[in-house]
């Protein structure tokens, strides 16, 4: 017997709707575009992308949050210390520019110091350490658009 995923029966009800829905009303060349301006998601009760501030958040979960502003797009965490490596601590800033889930909506900055006879000094980041987290929040926002799309 031939089994079926689970979402099939769903695609091939959204399949077939389509068919009959294609013949209504006036052709729109433009139909492609629009699904795509949905998928987007500028569909938010927030004033950035929400998928990217979901995935933010998520991502620095392990970190203490500073300061939280949804409409303005803004996270800052406070200084984060790793258990592992207890004289090095970070602080982050997550901006979210735009409404669109895109790789220019998003920029983290990063600061860094490190114990040195008991006073906090400042450190270098490394530049890998930025894109390194700008890449997971990005992947995660595009994985909760995938889920939230297929339903």
């Amino acid at each position: 017997m031939l089994r079926l995923p689970r979402t099939a029966p769903r695609a091939a009800l959204v399949l077939m709707l389509a068919g009959a829905l294609g013949g209504c009303g006036h052709k729109d060349k433009d139909r492609p575009a629009k699904m795509a301006d949905i998928a987007a998601s500028k569909v938010t009760n927030i004033g950035v992308n929400s998928y990217l501030w979901r995935a933010a958040l998520d991502t620095l979960s392990f970190m203490p949050l500073a300061q939280v502003d949804s409409n303005g797009g803004v996270i800052v965490t406070d200084w984060y210390t790793n258990p592992a490596a207890p004289n090095d601590r970070m602080k982050l800033t997550v901006t979210i520019l735009d409404q669109d889930l895109r790789a220019d909506a998003l920029n983290v900055a990063a600061a860094r110091q490190v114990s040195q006879g008991g006073q906090w000094v400042e450190a270098p980041v490394q530049a890998a350490t930025v894109q390194k987290l700008e890449e997971i929040i990005l992947n995660k926002a595009r994985d909760l658009r995938r889920a939230a799309i297929s339903g």
